[in-house]
């Protein structure tokens, strides 16, 4: 809790990041709190600089300046290999990864973090790492169901309609289990259902 006030302390803290891109300026001194639980949206025209904002918190872009808590974490300190592992999944406006992957393998991708088995042990595939593959196997195909997509774990992802492969890579970001959930253009494609 958060002093007086009651309130749990705030998940992400964003405190005037500003991103600029030769000379252009994608974000100016954008500031924003969320809490954990808390439903936030970001909404702007194309080119405001909503995934400019996203790939900030992805650490894919370093901002100019400005500061970034996650979870009371220096966020711009977090390297961009360990943000799954700090909590932190996003979907991705624009997708084409791995077309050829199956969409149960895509998925798997996002439990990587959550497998514990090294190279060793994954290379020679014998009882824990076996047991550990199916226990994530079966998540992943949990989060099929969930998402009405078990009728095509099997088939290549690219080979889906967009709004398909969106929905799996909704389930591929739900698969690291993670405290923030980033949706970039999440019903973009998408029906009404």
């Amino acid at each position: 809790m958060n002093g007086a006030s009651g309130e749990a302390p705030p998940l992400l803290s964003v405190e005037a990041v500003t991103v600029r891109f030769e000379g252009v300026t994608a974000l100016a001194e954008v500031s924003f709190a969320v809490r954990p639980g808390e439903l936030f949206a970001i909404i702007g025209p194309n080119g405001a600089g909503k995934t400019s904002l996203f790939n900030v918190l992805s650490r894919v872009y370093q901002p100019a300046s400005g500061r970034v808590r996650f979870n009371g974490r220096d966020l711009l300190k977090v390297r961009t290999h360990q943000i799954a592992q700090a909590g932190i999944a996003r979907t991705f406006q624009n997708l084409g990864q791995f077309p050829h992957t199956s969409v149960l393998d895509y998925l798997l991708l996002g439990r990587h973090i959550r497998m514990r088995s090294g190279i060793l042990l994954g290379g020679i595939y014998v009882g824990p790492t076996q047991a550990e593959e199916k226990q994530n196997r079966e998540y992943c195909r949990h989060l099929l169901e969930l998402l009405g997509l078990q009728q095509y774990s099997a088939l290549p992802l690219g080979s889906l309609p967009f709004g398909l492969q969106k929905r799996a890579d909704l389930a591929r970001a739900l698969a690291s289990e993670p405290r923030l959930l980033l949706l970039d253009e999440p019903v973009a494609g998408m029906g009404v259902e």
